[in-house]
């Protein structure tokens, strides 16, 4: 498959790819494992931890192309996953604090554009750019996922903040994994990474419209 033709196959199945989300696109805030109970124990807390940025599609793509960019970056690439991490759990202690932050599913959908518009372009975006981009969306993304948790038990709370940042943590892992082994190959072309950014920009445009649209 020659560059033109990616990139084609990849704005066509982007198009599609949103029209089929706007119609079945849930707020962040709305994304609930355990049928929207309140896990009450350790394993149910775990278990819902794991399953909230699965669950959510933009949580999930968002991870996937953090991951990809880090393994597109220098060394430092790594950074960029693990301050996301971080910050999703501090944005949860944020939500459990009763803190407000201003239009967060707004802001999640808009970074989830964003980032795939990084994946997505020619040239490479600085770590440290990304880094710091990652750590303001985590902040978001992870009050999101405090939504689930309000009012839990403490062990309860501790095992969904274990789950869910062992899964982002995983899940990026593994498309750093990949993303190393598509640029290892002889041509090195990063057209299907490439194609993975258009992906994702559909995913963030189709919530983002979601929202704006009602």
């Amino acid at each position: 498959m020659n560059k033109n033709k990616a990139i084609a196959f990849g704005l066509v199945s982007t198009v599609f790819l949103s029209i089929n989300l706007l119609f079945n696109a849930t707020p962040a805030l709305a994304h609930h494992a355990m049928g929207g109970k309140l896990p009450s124990t350790f394993g149910a807390g775990f278990i819902s931890g794991l399953a909230h940025p699965v669950i959510g599609i933009d949580h999930l793509a968002f991870v996937i192309a953090i991951g990809l960019l880090a393994a597109l970056s220098t060394n430092l690439g790594i950074m960029i996953p693990t301050a996301f991490v971080i910050a999703t759990a501090v944005g949860t202690g944020i939500h459990l604090q009763s803190i407000n932050l201003p239009a967060p599913e707004l802001i999640i959908s808009a970074s989830v554009l964003l980032i795939g518009i990084f994946l997505a372009q020619k040239n490479q975006v600085n770590w440290s750019l990304l880094t710091g981009i990652s750590a303001i969306a985590g902040i978001f993304h992870g009050y999101a996922y405090g939504e689930a948790i309000v009012g839990a038990q403490t062990s309860a709370l501790g095992a969904y903040l274990l789950g869910f940042c062992l899964i982002q943590l995983g899940i990026a892992a593994i498309a750093f994994y990949l993303g190393k082994r598509v640029l290892n190959q002889p041509n090195k072309s990063i057209l299907w990474l490439r194609f993975v950014g258009f992906t994702v920009c559909g995913v963030g445009f189709t919530f983002l419209s979601n929202i704006v649209l009602g």
